[in-house]
């Protein structure tokens, strides 16, 4: 996983390790581009002023590796191949097809797709070529052209060419998920194949150019022949995955649709003694074993199931890691400090729904969750509360607004929310150790008031006859001890809060379009170090009946304006600034009630895997870089372990 801004997603997938998530899982795709190429007599011409490189970073000269780097710093390039990592998740899937908005894919059912470029774990803004051997492009980066390595093959020793990335670039534009057609159509003027190895894209004038090499090159390339001969369709379920040209494949004869999924190792990978490549894809297989039940997952790795566990649970953390696997030595429990933005993961209003529309009655449901009490009695005092959209970095809003601030904002000040001129950023209320703080119900029933919900003969907030009811839609068990509290809290302000269980197919379905059916949901608003046109999938208003990821559907021109400005930064301080004032706005609209991070990854595997001493700020890497060992895997199962 990157820790870029993504662009292009396939659908959501495994979370990543998000403790107490909600059981959505999301994968991230990111790349990065090329630039400027003369067509002249079967041959590619650059002009003088152009920039060759074997990567690129979002502001000029921040690449951290050399053309003639050997490994990543963070890998060991001398890690045995072997073995297999398995992992669960959760629900189920009855697709491989992570593109569609239908069905629910299986988790990495994407491993075997590449891009032309792609990022590092120690590194924010920085990309590489992948399939790309070089990218060309002018300074002002208006276009980019890609040239290929020699010898870039499809799992199926097919050669993959030019023409594969022209397909499937015209594939995403034309069938990809709605919010990133819109972006990219908006953003490409034309793409051409020079030859077998390269090819050249020429971006739109009026479109901010900072990431739109990372947007082209970020794409995955599928296969044309195989997707034609298959008569594959990229917005439908689909029980065959995609052929792509990476160092995994989709595990047929493994796989068992909706319990299992397993990729394993392509002997015949073309990019294996690539650079970015030494010392990663370590694992013959990777296996994913489903569950319905969080408990039952637990189970199923106490009983050695699978073999490595990302903990979601504080409960189960704190409280259950007594078995005898773990007493026995057999089984490691560790913290791994990270580096990495807070995911975003929030309660998200539905602002489609009437009552959910005013902006008072939202702070009012805000104010009653208690998210100290909850993390005391419920979480072991181990998160800590997240505000800012960028949260757990230097970045987002704090104190009054900068002069610099003040520059991009007061020009919207007609479209801005009470307060983002003139106070310091919106913060998460905070409440006391009892599960109800009477100070935040008194607060609540005073913006209930002002917003005109008045209480009825039963003591139940109601307006034009209708009472003031929310549904909280949540497919995870785990979850029902937070959101119960919640709406017993909800009840005292005489709100009509009813807490709807249902399985993930349903969850599923209800909160994507286009039937965006649902009041309050638990999910992601991912952000990013250096974020670009991701922003406009999650925030853009373009994308607000559109999107998978602007579940809210927000609609704001101040936000609008805002990412524009954003993606257009062409410096690191120019940036900072306008995610700062983007972030105040953001807070400000009241759409979601933000949940918790925690800085550390809390994981438990069997003692059979070996990682480097010290692992980089923006990933795990288990299923990277990390590696098998055999003598460890041999000793525990000469001890009935395994």
């Amino acid at each position: 996983m990157t820790p870029q801004s993504p662009v292009l997603r396939p659908r959501p997938a495994q979370a990543t390790a998000l403790p107490e998530s909600s059981g959505r899982f999301s994968t991230l795709l990111a790349g990065v581009g090329l630039g400027l190429a003369l067509w002249a007599s079967g041959t590619v011409a650059f002009a003088a002023d152009m920039i060759t490189s074997h990567g690129i970073s979002t502001f000029p000269d921040n690449l951290k590796y050399d053309a003639d780097f050997e490994h990543l710093d963070y890998v060991n390039p001398d890690a045995p191949k072997g073995g297999e990592m398995s992992i669960w998740a959760f629900g189920s899937f009855d697709s491989l097809n992570p593109y569609s908005i239908k069905g629910r894919s299986g988790a990495l059912a994407s491993a075997g797709l590449e891009s032309l470029l792609t990022s590092t774990a120690d590194e924010i803004g920085s990309e590489y070529g992948l399939l790309a051997e070089s990218l060309t492009y002018p300074e002002d980066r208006s276009e980019v052209t890609f040239t290929l390595h020699e010898g870039t093959t499809f799992s199926d020793g097919s050669p993959l060419t030019a023409n594969d990335v022209l397909f499937s670039y015209e594939l995403f534009r034309e069938k990809g998920l709605p919010s990133f057609r819109a972006v990219l159509s908006q953003s490409v003027d034309s793409a051409e194949v020079i030859d077998d190895r390269t090819i050249r894209y020429v971006f739109a004038e009026d479109r901010p150019k900072r990431d739109l090499i990372s947007l082209v090159g970020g794409l995955p390339v599928l296969s044309q022949a195989f997707y034609e001969a298959n008569d594959m369709d990229l917005e439908e379920n689909s029980p065959i995955a995609h052929m792509g040209s990476g160092p995994y494949v989709v595990d047929m004869d493994r796989v068992r649709m909706g319990q299992t999924m397993v990729v394993k190792r392509n002997p015949d990978y073309w990019g294996a003694d690539l650079p970015i490549n030494r010392g990663r894809s370590n694992f013959d297989s990777i296996r994913v074993e489903y569950y319905a039940d969080y408990n039952a997952a637990f189970e199923g790795f106490k009983g050695g199931s699978y073999h490595f566990r990302n903990e979601a649970s504080s409960k189960t953390w704190a409280t259950s890691y007594d078995f005898p696997a773990l007493e026995k030595g057999w089984v490691v429990k560790s913290e791994i400090d990270h580096g990495n933005i807070a995911p975003g993961q929030s309660f998200i209003f539905n602002l489609r729904r009437p009552q959910l529309q005013d902006p008072l009655v939202r702070q009012a449901i805000g104010l009653m969750f208690n998210f100290e009490w909850s993390n005391e009695q419920l979480f072991y005092g181990i998160y800590d509360r997240s505000g800012s959209f960028w949260a757990n970095t230097d970045l987002g809003a704090s104190g009054l607004p900068s002069e610099a601030e003040l520059a991009l904002l007061e020009p919207l000040a007609d479209m801005l929310p009470p307060g983002v001129l003139d106070a310091e950023p919106v913060e998460a209320p905070t409440s006391g150790a009892r599960q109800l703080d009477r100070r935040n119900l008194r607060a609540a029933n005073a913006l209930l008031d002002e917003a005109g919900w008045t209480v009825n003969s039963e003591g139940m907030r109601e307006k034009d006859g209708e009472l003031l009811t929310i549904e909280f839609l949540n497919d995870s068990q785990t979850f029902d001890r937070v959101i119960n509290p919640y709406v017993e809290n909800l009840k005292r302000a005489g709100i009509n809060a009813v807490h709807n269980r249902v399985d993930n197919a349903e969850a599923e379905n209800r909160e994507r379009p286009p039937l965006y059916d649902f009041d309050v949901v638990t999910g992601f608003l991912q952000t990013g170090y250096q974020p670009g046109s991701g922003l406009k999938q999650y925030f853009g208003s373009e994308t607000a009946n559109e999107s998978a990821f602007n579940k809210m559907g927000l609609q704001n021109g101040a936000v609008d304006a805002l990412i524009e400005n954003v993606m257009a930064a062409e410096t690191q301080e120019e940036m900072e600034i306008g995610i700062s004032a983007l972030d105040r706005v953001l807070r400000a609209l009241h759409f979601r009630i933000p949940q918790w991070h925690k800085a550390a990854h809390t994981i438990a595997y069997y003692d059979m895997y070996g990682r480097p001493e010290t692992l980089p700020p923006y990933a795990l890497g288990n299923l990277d870089f990390w590696w098998y060992d055999a003598d460890k895997a041999a000793k525990l199962e000469a001890e009935g372990a395994l």
